[in-house]
């Protein structure tokens, strides 16, 4: 999986990940009226409606990216119906041939690793037959227990050969509290993206490992480090966009040859219809909104590394 995302990448010549985080105020209101009409006010209805949202936003920009990431929470919130939605997306987007990054942050010991694992990239076994649960190419993985963790989800990457992106240095103001706490004359952060490759390197696919990094765009002088230590990682980057990571902030996290890295964006494109640029679409065309809003994130990113 990591080569197709890989290969995607350069065909689409955007390494952009769109991110599907659809809060309800992000859903223009004729889709929630309809949504309601048919569900009620309901957990059901408020499902239906993040999946309607999701579903005209993959097919504006299936073209031009090559991967998306749901976030769980936005569909745990609904319960039962919202996790629903969140596999009616997973397997959408597939149709559609995008690799879906499942942005679950993950991350427990032995048994609960491996469960964690097999649920969101494997196959489980029930009786003589097994599943696919729900079925993610590539899933976010917590490191905080250490390698108990994290080999559970290589084993399973191994078998399926499927990836996961580490949280290395996460774009939150506060990631420093830990992260940055300096030990044995190195930052944290700079410790785990030592493991990130010394992990990866047991599950290489061509040019780059199964086991990728979150490094957030809002720290690129800490990107740059952390791209020379782990050199055939696949950095996962947040913070572009809403949370301040601009175009100029990118260029450290990808390899000379433009490539090594894939920028994820959330309410810059699924929110795009309520910024002043894209007001011109209204409510009604929201997604053509959003995909206007990946070709200018494309052509932003594109300048940079030029």
């Amino acid at each position: 999986m990591i080569n197709k995302l890989n290969a995607k990448i350069v065909k689409t010549n955007a390494p952009i990940v769109v991110g599907l985080d659809p809060m309800l105020k992000y859903i223009p209101e004729h889709i929630l009226k309809k949504a309601y009409s048919e569900y009620g006010e309901t957990l059901k209805g408020a499902a239906e409606a993040v999946f309607e949202f999701n579903k005209r936003i993959i097919d504006a920009t299936y073209d031009l990216i090559p991967a998306v990431k749901p976030q769980i929470a936005m569909y745990e919130q609904f319960g039962v119906e919202g996790v629903i939605a969140y596999k009616k997306t997973v397997d959408y987007a597939h149709e559609k041939d995008l690799v879906v990054i499942a942005d679950v942050k993950r991350g427990d010991i032995g048994s609960t690793s491996e469960a964690y694992a097999v649920g969101h990239l494997g196959k489980v076994q029930v009786g003589s037959k097994t599943f696919a649960g729900f079925d993610a190419d590539f899933a976010t993985v917590n490191p905080y227990l250490g390698t108990d963790g994290i080999k559970p989800f290589v084993d399973v990457c191994k078998a399926e050969k499927k990836g996961i992106f580490i949280l290395v240095k996460t774009s939150n103001p506060s990631s420093g509290e830990f992260q940055d706490r300096i030990i044995d004359g190195k930052p944290l952060y700079e410790h785990v993206a030592n493991k990130v490759r010394e992990w990866g390197e047991d599950a290489m696919g061509d040019a780059y490992s199964y086991v990728g990094a979150v490094v957030g765009a809002t720290y690129p002088e800490m990107g740059a480090a952390l791209r020379k230590v782990m050199p055939k990682t696949l950095i996962l980057v947040p913070g572009y966009g809403a949370q301040g990571g601009t175009g100029k902030d990118l260029k450290a996290f990808f390899n000379p040859d433009g490539l090594g890295a894939i920028v994820n964006s959330s309410r810059g494109i699924i929110a795009a219809y309520k910024k002043e640029e894209y007001a011109k679409f209204g409510d009604e065309h929201f997604e053509e909104a959003s995909r206007q809003a990946v070709i200018d994130m494309r052509e932003d990113i594109k300048s940079t590394l030029n």
